[in-house]
């Protein structure tokens, strides 16, 4: 059974293990993720030193800009 919620309740993380935790089966038809695209941005993984505290470590995970060339179109 799932856990119960509040409304108005933001969830983080990959979005299988939620459903399956706090959404009750038979009670989503769809979900539908609408990223921002072409942002021309480059969006990193932060990471966190050992006690928690915010580090200044970080890589790219990915890189949101869209390149357009001639040839692809030929």
């Amino acid at each position: 059974m799932a856990k119960p919620i509040t409304e108005n309740t933001l969830f983080y993380g990959d979005n299988l293990p939620i459903l399956r935790e706090y959404i009750p089966d038979e009670s989503i038809d769809l979900i539908y993720l609408d990223p921002p695209f072409n942002s021309n941005r480059t969006y990193n993984v932060l990471f966190k030193q050992e006690s928690g505290a915010e580090s200044e470590a970080q890589i790219a995970a990915f890189e949101d800009t869209w390149h357009w060339h001639r040839a692809w179109h030929q």
